[in-house]
C-alpha cells in the first residue's frame, strides 16, 4: 500500500429485500479500489446490529460493548474519508442507514470529508434522501463534498455484480471522488501535521 492512499468506508443504507443498494456499494466499492484507495464495506445486513439502544460511545468499558461494534468503531476511526451509500424510502434516509450511523460517536467521524451516493429506481435518483442525510453527516462531524453522485433508473445503470451499464457511472463517480480526495488529502495532512481541536 503506498503512503498516500486513502482509507475509505463505504456504509451501505439499506437492509430490505431485494435491495438495489448492494449493486451501487460494490460498483462504488470497484471504482475505489480501481482508482488506488484501500477500502472498507460496512452492510448494516451483514452486521446485524439491533435497533439502538446503547451506542458504543455509552459503554463506559468498552471491553464489555458487543465484539462487532469495537471491530466496526476501529474500521471507522482508520479512515480518512466515508462514501455513504443510500437509497430513498418515504423520500427520507433509510432508517438502516441511521442506526448504523449512529452506533459510533462523532469523534470517530470528526475532521473527515464524506461523499454521497444516493439512487433510485426512477428519474429523482434518491436526491431527497441525499438532502437530509447531509446535516446528518455534518452534526456526526464528516461534512459532505459538495457534489453528490446520484443514479437515476439505478437498475439500468448497473448490473446485480455492480457492473456499470452506462458510462455515465464512471464519470458521475469520479466526480464526487475527485472531490472527496482532494478533501481527505487535504484534512489528513492537516491532522497529521497539527492534530485536531479538543
Amino acid at each position: 500500500m503506498s503512503a498516500n492512499k486513502l482509507k475509505v468506508v463505504i456504509f451501505l443504507g439499506t437492509v430490505r429485500e431485494n435491495r438495489l443498494g448492494e449493486r451501487v456499494a460494490l460498483f462504488m466499492k470497484n471504482y475505489l479500489e480501481k482508482t488506488d484507495h484501500s477500502v472498507e464495506y460496512l452492510d448494516p445486513k451483514e452486521l446485524d446490529l439491533p435497533l439502538l439502544t446503547n451506542p458504543l460511545h455509552f459503554y463506559k468499558d468498552k471491553t464489555t460493548a458487543p465484539v462487532v461494534l469495537r471491530e466496526t468503531d476501529v474500521k471507522v476511526r482508520a479512515a480518512d474519508a466515508f462514501v455513504i451509500v443510500t437509497g430513498e424510502y418515504n423520500h427520507s434516509i433509510p432508517p438502516a442507514l441511521s442506526n448504523l450511523l449512529d452506533y459510533f460517536g462523532s469523534t470517530a467521524y470528526s475532521w473527515k470529508p464524506s461523499g454521497i451516493v444516493c439512487y433510485s429506481p426512477g428519474q429523482y435518483g434518491g436526491m431527497r434522501a441525499a438532502m437530509q442525510l447531509r446535516p446528518l453527516l455534518a452534526e456526526l462531524g464528516t461534512l459532505s463534498v459538495s457534489n453528490i453522485f446520484g443514479i437515476p433508473h439505478v437498475d439500468k445503470s448497473i448490473d446485480h455484480e455492480g457492473n456499470k451499464l452506462n458510462d455515465r457511472m464512471e464519470s458521475g463517480a469520479k466526480r464526487m471522488i475527485d472531490q472527496l480526495d482532494w478533501h481527505a488529502h487535504a484534512m489528513k495532512n492537516h491532522r497529521e501535521k497539527y492534530g485536531t481541536p479538543s
